[in-house]
């Protein structure tokens, strides 16, 4: 990708979407795998194919279907990504984050994301959800590299309060309201796609992580630059290899979000619910 005109070509796909869906986004949700009811919930809701976006990646992984989908839960104006593109796909960082740069130029302020993870804590078990307090970024890239740059003064984002408290407060009463039990924990990101050595997962929890994931990070890092508020949830799909029985292979975590899905949609929908109560 071409960053001397990456700005002009955020510009070119905003208008595109501007000019043809009537819902102005105030929150992007993106969904991982299995997530696809959220959005299909949606009333007023207008599908595009993100490839028909000028300037989109194509998105290739297995369970993301690459979709943008425009409506309004309990009137909250909203876009969803069912599915979203990853470092492992061979784009580079700044495409995969191209779409935070977009959703931010039509007024999204608030971005909440989902992944699939493997449990580093041993305490986590396959089918928990785990509210994401910080991460640990891994993968070897910053999607800012050559963006930020092109700003005359802010260039240099913190990520202190990268997963906004006041969100994740919302989140935990939601959750409580719901009888969901929650975890609570440090997201950590790799590049994939091959999972982690035994020998990983031991380094990765003496540093810290409680789940271990190939996606998201780079969107937090994008949203923060944008002023976006951040709260993401990692469904536990299986253990990590350390503590994993067997093979570890994609078809475990399709099968563990299918059957998270029912419990994360509705916590997606209060979540965005509330938020829309605080923000109106």
């Amino acid at each position: 990708m071409d960053l001397s005109n990456y700005f002009q070509q955020v510009d070119e796909a905003a208008n595109w979407l501007s000019g043809r869906v009537k819902i102005k986004p105030e929150i992007a949700v993106v969904l991982s795998g299995g997530l696809g009811d959220f959005a299909d919930g949606l009333s007023d809701r207008e599908e595009i194919t993100s490839s028909d976006v000028p300037h989109f990646p194509r998105a290739r992984a297995e369970g993301h279907s690459g979709k943008l989908l425009f409506g309004r839960h309990v009137g909250v104006p909203v876009v969803a990504m069912v599915g979203r593109f990853h470092f492992y796909e061979g784009h580079s960082p700044q495409a995969v984050v191209f779409p935070c740069f977009v959703l931010s130029k039509l007024g999204v302020k608030t971005l909440v994301t989902t992944n699939a993870v493997g449990g580093v804590n041993a305490d986590f078990a396959p089918g928990d959800v785990m509210l994401v307090e910080d991460h640990i970024n891994m993968m070897g890239m910053n999607p800012l590299i050559g963006l930020a740059i092109q700003r005359k003064t802010d260039q240099f984002t913190g990520l202190t309060n990268a997963y906004d408290g006041e969100l994740r407060a919302i989140a935990e009463g939601v959750a409580t309201k719901q009888g969901l039990p929650i975890k609570k924990g440090v997201y950590l990101a790799t590049s994939g796609p091959s999972y982690e050595t035994k020998a990983e997962i031991r380094a990765f929890r003496q540093m810290g992580a409680d789940a271990v994931g190939m996606s998201t990070v780079p969107e937090i890092i994008a949203a923060n630059f944008l002023g976006m508020r951040c709260l993401t949830f990692s469904c536990i799909a299986n253990p990590a290899a350390d503590l994993h029985a067997g093979t570890m292979n994609h078809a475990e975590v399709l099968s563990a979000m299918n059957s998270l899905a029912p419990k994360v949609v509705s916590l997606l929908r209060g979540v965005v619910e509330e938020i829309g109560k605080a923000e109106a």
